[in-house]
């Protein structure tokens, strides 16, 4: 008779997802894993495969959990140029007030995996083609409805406004001075006006 498992492996993921958003990848042992999660090495082999399988499955699901919701906030109808502006003074806020300086773990994992590890490359790309598409969709809107200039690039901004969302991330895990942030806002939405 097959054992049953004696874990909820959605909660064990969830677990994992915290653990390496605040530690990355290799500042996580098995050890650690087994600790956090409170589930046998075995079991999480068993289970996810190997701590790296483990890390692209909580990826996976951090992009699950905090991408749709950017994506609904910029496809809400109505003016699109309101809603790209609080994404971006939202960032700002978050990454200034960051105060387990976890930054975010999509820009981490393109930092500690990307340059060397394909799976991890393609799940950073994937989740910023997400936001940068969503963004685009929006500033196509702004244009199209006259909140945004009719010269302006609306694919050139988005890519523009991904690089300035992940950098605050990066910017606010090391504790920087929120005012770097909050200037780097308020630059960046000029382009918009």
């Amino acid at each position: 008779m097959a054992r049953t498992k004696e874990f909820d492996p959605d909660a064990a993921l969830q677990s994992a997802v915290e653990l390496f958003w605040l530690r990355g990848y290799e500042a996580t042992s098995m050890a650690d894993l087994v600790e956090h999660l409170g589930v046998a090495r075995a079991s999480i082999y068993a289970t996810f495969g190997g701590k790296r399988e483990l890390y692209l499955k909580a990826l996976e699901r951090y992009g699950e959990q905090k991408t749709p919701p950017l994506i609904e906030e910029l496809s809400q109808p109505g003016p699109a140029l309101p809603a790209v502006r609080a994404l971006v003074w939202r960032y700002a806020d978050e990454s200034a007030h960051d105060e387990l300086r976890r930054g975010c773990f999509v820009a981490n994992t393109a930092v500690e995996l990307a340059p060397h590890d394909t799976a991890a490359c393609r799940r950073v790309e994937a989740d910023w083609n997400s936001v940068e598409t969503a963004l685009t969709s929006a500033l196509l809107r702004a244009r199209a409805q006259g909140e945004l200039a009719a010269d302006r690039d609306p694919a050139a901004l988005a890519r523009m406004l991904l690089v300035l969302l992940q950098g605050m991330r990066v910017v606010g895990k090391s504790g920087g001075e929120p005012v770097r942030l909050r200037d780097a806002a308020r630059q960046a939405l000029t382009l918009l006006d």
